[in-house]
């Protein structure tokens, strides 16, 4: 017994009428009566089929209905459903009547999630024909200012969704959803090393502050030139990529429980630039040195064994310069579809570009669609986004060279779109070049201060959406370009005399 379906056009209409959307009305017939039969069935499929899944409008609705009732606890059976469906007929029954025959004609439990599979791939299937049928119609229609490189990413886009999700959005969430969501946060956050509910960056201070990198969040990491904004983006991104640890899912896909994979989208420097940078700040030996060849038989055995471990660490690199922010969110999915990705880091902001239209409306609106972009991109991906980004000139204007948000370059939507904003501050930079010509005590107060400052640098959190803002001081080799935890004096053990 099929039931009619509500979709089919008239027999009359031509031979298109024949193509229909793939469907199986016996299989969502079948699985519907088994759940109905046994509620156990329900959990078997509940975690990856939705009601959107099915074909008709009436399946759709009792699939609903049935989930709301076993959720709460309640026995779904076509009894207590029929009170909730609407009046009228269905392929010929009453609704109480409808449901009553599927669940005498149902599957057993154990071909359910087959039945399940089934009506989900065949939702996918209609959903490439939409996607298909909008690719035609927009070609066919497109205005003269379309570019087709623009159409081509709207397509993977979409297309990456439905391979994430199998569906184009969440739309509405229920709030005891989302409840469920930010328990299941702070649980994992208690089990994890260092009951951080993000991905650890590998500096103790600075993750207490921030509870780690959080999934969805836009971080911007901004400093003048010469503060070491790219060593320490590298250096976290080492950290973390060297910490990855996976496990297998059932369905055959890698869940990351510790560390993560990075994508690193270089618009400036050349991935060779950044694999040296990373390999001086693990064997101690100076960039300067390696790329002059300046290296001892012993520096090149420690060169040899760091490269060796590099290349068992899920750290990808694209040096691509001059894409726009729709190439790099193209790259980033499918890097994630590919290979899988925990967090992103873009060297620079100021280095992307949008799209033609914004561009000629100015920087200033070319930046706010890139930063919005990136934050959109954050929260499709479900990863942390940080990106670099230069502060204005006006900085070196003022005494007190700290950084503040009102310093951002180009765009005050850089510091609305971000969670995080933190600026990259060392004293000693500055002080080099403010020595004294001449001695005494400006000499010598110059000399504490260069003291005090030498190999230390500090992070500025100016803007924390889920937490205090403060700022953390850190070691910082200049040589090696590493950052680096600095010990506290009550870490410290007790001084002997």
């Amino acid at each position: 017994m099929a039931l009619e379906s509500t979709l089919r056009k008239p027999q009359e209409e031509t031979q298109e009428a024949w193509r229909q959307a793939p469907h199986n009305v016996e299989a969502e017939q079948a699985l519907l009566g088994a759940i109905l039969v046994n509620n156990d069935a329900f959990d078997r499929v509940s975690g990856f089929l939705k009601p959107s899944h099915f074909f008709e409008p009436i399946h759709q609705k009792i699939f609903e209905l049935t989930a709301e009732m076993i959720r709460m606890g309640k026995v779904a059976t076509p009894i207590t459903l029929k009170t909730f469906l609407p009046e009228g007929d269905i392929a010929g029954l009453t609704a109480a009547q409808y449901l009553a025959r599927i669940a005498s004609e149902a599957t057993t439990v154990i071909n359910a999630e087959d039945y399940a599979r089934t009506i989900y791939d065949l939702s996918i299937r209609r959903d490439l024909i939409r996607i298909g049928e909008d690719m035609v119609n927009v070609a066919y229609d497109a205005p003269v200012d379309f570019k087709p490189g623009d159409q081509i990413e709207d397509a993977e886009r979409r297309l990456y969704e439905l391979a994430e999700t199998g569906r184009y959005d969440k739309g509405f969430v229920r709030f005891s959803e989302a409840s469920k969501q930010a328990v299941d946060l702070a649980s994992r956050a208690y089990q994890r090393e260092g009951h951080l509910s993000g991905l650890a960056t590998g500096f103790t201070d600075l993750d207490h502050l921030m509870g780690g990198l959080q999934p969805s969040d836009l971080v911007i990491l901004a400093g003048r030139p010469g503060m070491g904004k790219t060593a320490l983006a590298t250096n976290i991104a080492y950290n973390i990529a060297l910490e990855y640890r996976g496990r297998p899912l059932p369905d055959g896909s890698i869940e990351t429980v510790h560390g993560g994979i990075v994508g690193f989208f270089s618009l400036e420097m050349s991935a060779e630039q950044l694999a040296t940078r990373i390999l001086s700040e693990q064997t101690e030996i100076s960039s300067s040195k390696i790329r002059r060849g300046d290296i001892t038989e012993s520096d090149f055995g420690k060169l040899a064994a760091a490269a060796q471990m590099m290349q068992s660490i899920p750290l990808y690199i694209d040096e691509t310069g001059g894409v726009s922010i729709a190439q790099l969110a193209a790259r980033a999915r499918r890097l994630k579809r590919q290979r899988g990705l925990d967090i992103m880091i873009v060297d620079y902001i100021q280095l992307l570009s949008g799209s033609s239209r914004r561009a000629q409306e100015g920087r200033v609106q070319e930046v706010t669609e890139i930063t919005t972009n990136l934050k959109a991109l954050a929260k499709e991906l479900n990863i942390p986004v940080l990106a670099i980004s230069q502060l204005s000139r006006q900085v070196e204007s003022r005494d007190d060279k700290r950084p503040q948000l009102s310093d951002l370059r180009e765009s005050g939507s850089i510091e609305q779109d971000a969670d995080v904003v933190a600026f990259v501050y060392r004293e000693e930079y500055y002080l080099h070049g403010r020595e004294p010509l001449e001695g005494g005590d400006k000499l010598e107060r110059w000399q504490k201060s260069m003291a005090a400052a030498r190999g230390r640098a500090e992070i500025i959190v100016a803007k924390h959406r889920h937490g205090p803002t403060d700022s953390v001081a850190m070691s910082f080799e200049a040589q090696f370009t590493r950052f680096g935890n600095l010990a506290r004096e009550e870490r410290l053990p007790d001084r002997v005399g």
